[in-house]
């Protein structure tokens, strides 16, 4: 890591950037290296992974049986989780072909009218409160896509998130991390796709159906199922450019304004001072929106592939 590379705090390394006052106080004169083969986005991917966990198993246990859900901080990722299944991944999936259902309120209307009890939905599932209740499932299709939506959208808020906090990072703000989220993204959509139409029909799907005569669709059509595959690869390749490049930016940002405070000096660095902590915290908080905007673009896109290959042409 050379001091002269202006991305260096942004960079994936093998030590841990602490205070220099940490240091002085622990008789140190370089940064703690890691472990060899670890690097400090290995580990913050892990504590990200962790507080999915440690999160959402509490949340877990606190709706299992149809309880409410208490207190604020519990309510808070509830709602995130709920925002995503109903504003994303829901409308963005659909019902896809072939799948007839009834809807919530068929699903509950019968359930009343056949157990002469009240009807109580709680969390996708309508409960039957009386003398002969039972659990009807009334989860919308697009659900089965749900864990995998949920999984991708926490993950990267985590990631994300962490690099709010001081001398940590974002592990998103590295091409290879986003990357990888990219790959299993279209691993994900590829056999969603195959798990509906087959492996065959997923990749005849790939070409818009067209009424060709028989010696231009010979021609056309292998040319236009290169181009479509083309774009499939292309489009999930996005996805990684695209979260990497806006969180190495928020950061790459951050690290401009800190700079502008070591580069000035003189009378003039009584102006400068000031104003880049302002601007530090102007750019902090931005960055915090940017944390959950781009998680939930991810997830959003993440669902419109999903959509596009489940309901083919």
């Amino acid at each position: 890591m050379s001091a002269g590379d202006p991305f260096h705090h942004v960079r994936d390394t093998n030590v841990w950037e602490i205070p220099g006052f940490v240091l002085d106080a622990l008789g140190m004169t370089s940064y703690p290296a890691l472990p060899t083969g670890l690097t400090k986005y290995m580990v913050l991917q892990v504590v990200a992974v962790v507080l999915s966990l440690v999160i959402f198993r509490g949340l877990a246990t606190r709706v299992r049986g149809g309880k409410p859900v208490s207190g604020a901080w519990w309510n808070f990722w509830e709602t995130l989780a709920l925002f995503i299944r109903d504003q994303v991944v829901r409308p963005s999936v659909g019902i896809p072909h072939h799948h007839h259902d009834h809807g919530h309120d068929d699903h509950a209307h019968d359930a009343g009218s056949h157990g002469h009890g009240h009807v109580h939905n709680v969390g996708g599932s309508a409960v039957v409160a009386g003398a002969h209740a039972v659990a009807v499932d009334v989860g919308h299709p697009a659900d089965k896509y749900l864990p995998f939506v949920w999984s991708v959208f926490f993950y990267i808020l985590f990631c994300n998130l962490l690099g709010a906090i001081p001398f940590l990072g974002s592990p998103t703000a590295d091409i290879n991390v986003t990357g990888a989220l990219a790959l299993v993204t279209f691993a994900h959509v590829a056999f969603f796709g195959s798990e509906r139409s087959g492996p065959v029909g997923f990749l005849k799907a790939l070409v818009p159906s067209m009424d060709l005569p028989g010696p231009i669709a010979f021609i056309l059509l292998p040319g236009i199922w290169v181009i479509e595959a083309g774009g499939l690869l292309i489009k999930h390749g996005v996805l990684a450019v695209r979260l990497f490049a806006n969180i190495m930016a928020g950061h790459t940002v951050l690290g401009v304004f800190l700079g502008f405070i070591a580069v000035a000096n003189g009378p003039i660095w009584g102006i400068v001072m000031p104003a880049s902590i302002i601007g530090q915290v102007a750019i902090g908080m931005l960055e915090l929106f940017v944390a959950f905007l781009q998680a939930y673009v991810f997830a959003l896109l993440a669902s419109l592939f999903i959509s596009a290959a489940v309901n083919p042409h």
